[in-house]
């Protein structure tokens, strides 16, 4: 054997080697990649009834928002007819005021000058 026979024979000896070597990452990473591809699988299984219950919740969500929307317009009629009820009391206190109040107040006072006029007046206490 010569010294190149000898030589070829180490290279092919070494590439062996590397090549086996370098088989066991590869066998490792298939069965990572393996895993993976069943971990997705079972992924996309479950996710379906997830979603479909998320769909159930979001339609009853939004069934309650249009309720709690008509009770909120209902809310701002009853708040504008009590703001006209209150506008409407006022302007019935101010036209009691002034159409019965103030006749009410001079009709007093013209009494109260009346009674002092014919009456002694109320006797005082000396001190």
């Amino acid at each position: 054997m010569s010294v190149g026979e000898v030589a070829g024979l180490i290279a092919a000896g070494a590439l062996l080697l590397l090549v086996l070597l370098s088989a066991v990452p590869l066998l490792k990473l298939g069965g990572v990649l393996g895993e993976l591809r069943r971990q997705v699988r079972d992924l996309g299984e479950e996710s379906v009834p997830i979603l479909t219950e998320l769909k159930g919740t979001v339609s009853a969500t939004n069934l309650e928002l249009e309720k709690l929307s008509i009770v909120t317009e209902d809310a701002a009629r009853v708040s504008g007819h009590a703001a006209d009820v209150a506008r409407n009391a006022a302007e019935f206190s101010s036209l009691f005021k002034e159409t019965v109040g103030v006749p009410l107040l001079k009709l007093s006072a013209v009494g109260y000058g009346v009674r002092r006029a014919i009456g002694p007046g109320p006797k005082r206490r000396k001190a």
